[in-house]
């Protein structure tokens, strides 16, 4: 065995010792497991017309976008989706990646540099804790949704530019961040506040606008949106929305979006006509949310602020069994386990959905509240948010 393979082999070793070891599971197109592990939250992955506008694409155009967007591949599609998203959350412009991991490397790295601070949430996505290191800026991890801590780190940045990272809903604990506080803190020192809306966008504010435009940010000079394409709308991609001069500077600089093809024609397609069904279905998020208080209140844990709902367990094995024992009666949830959460609690992660019909999600809901309650779990534990290094592999 080579150096490298024993290597390996003790990696995998010391995982599995843990209950940390991880495998793909391929699952069927036919496959009729109730899935509340993905984030399709408002079903409209599979919708008729979605599905119908990325076949229409991909007929058209092929395929893939077939060069990077500054070359070649931006087409017409990509315009339309640009201008249809800036308009539908309010904001002067946008900028389609092809996934939303690249919008937010984006968004950062091309803002912030070695004279930058960087002031993030503990809770932040693998994503902008990738994008923080990447830009080579100075990083202050502060409390999640501590605004007194965010303002104590700008006012000591003297005449540093700053930039403060933040979800609108939190991935994994499903809570939503102070949003007010935090763009007040931000013009009071000039700093800008990136808000990545992945989980608020299609499921928070008025017909799914995101958290920023419930909180009339739409037009503020400090705020910048991310957005991925790839939960309520049901498609991939993502997006970075903010001023025309703001989308101007990364076009220009940054590297994931200059260096990478861009996306593809059908889902491009796709995400559009999802977003033009969410126009014309301004109700369809309040569904999400009476589902998930149902369940929420089922299982005894905190009501989430978005689609997510945090299962806390009392460790990764339990959480593994409890994920199991679900699968086996036909729901299919997400298993959080170290570390992959920023508070180190192994949690089921469980996505509510408005695509399944009443009968469906019934079942889900009995299936559930039994699996917690025949492993005796006690989710009415306090989850008290840590600061941490931005060491977490999330």
């Amino acid at each position: 065995m080579s150096g490298w393979e024993a290597w390996f082999a003790g990696q995998r070793a010391a995982r599995e010792d843990a209950g940390l070891q991880r495998t793909l599971r391929p699952r069927a197109a036919d496959d009729d497991v109730i899935d509340l592990a993905n984030n399709d939250y408002l079903g409209l992955s599979g919708h008729p017309e979605v599905r119908r506008a990325a076949a229409d694409a991909a007929l058209t155009w092929g395929a893939g976008a077939g060069a990077s967007r500054l070359v070649t591949g931006t087409t017409t599609l990509h315009a339309d989706l640009e201008r249809e998203l800036a308009g539908f959350t309010g904001r002067e412009a946008a900028l389609v990646f092809s996934t939303g991991y690249h919008a937010n490397l984006s968004a950062v790295t091309a803002l912030a540099d070695k004279q930058t601070l960087i002031v993030s949430d503990a809770h932040v996505h693998a994503s902008l804790i990738d994008a923080a290191r990447l830009s080579r800026a100075a990083i202050e991890v502060v409390p999640h949704n501590d605004v007194a801590a965010v303002r104590a780190a700008l006012a000591a940045a003297g005449d540093r530019r700053a930039i403060v990272l933040t979800e609108s809903v939190f991935s994994v604990l499903g809570d939503a961040a102070p949003l007010t506080g935090l763009a007040a803190a931000c013009a009071d020192h000039d700093a800008l506040l990136v808000v990545d809306e992945a989980h608020g966008l299609g499921v928070v504010g008025d017909g799914g606008r995101g958290l920023v435009h419930a909180h009339g940010m739409a037009g503020h000079p400090h705020v910048v949106t991310t957005a991925t394409l790839s939960k309520s709308l049901g498609a991939m991609g993502g997006a970075v929305l903010g001023s025309a001069a703001l989308i101007d500077h990364l076009t220009n600089r940054a590297r994931p979006f200059i260096f990478d093809t861009g996306l593809a024609p059908a889902p491009t397609a796709g995400a559009m006509a999802a977003l033009r069904l969410l126009r014309g279905r301004p109700g369809l998020p309040s569904r999400i949310h009476q589902r998930g208080a149902e369940l929420a209140d089922r299982l005894g844990v905190r009501r989430s602020a978005g689609a997510v709902l945090s299962v806390p367990m009392p460790s990764p094995r339990a959480a593994v069994a409890a994920q199991a024992a679900a699968l086996a009666a036909g729901v299919r949830v997400g298993c959080f386990r170290p570390p992959s959460v920023p508070d180190g609690i192994s949690r089921l992660r469980i996505t509510t959905h408005t695509g399944l019909d009443d009968e469906r999600w019934e079942h889900a809901v009995e299936v559930l509240a039994r699996v917690v309650d025949d492993l005796g779990v006690s989710t009415g534990r306090a989850v008290h948010p840590v600061a941490r290094a931005h060491g977490a592999v999330r």
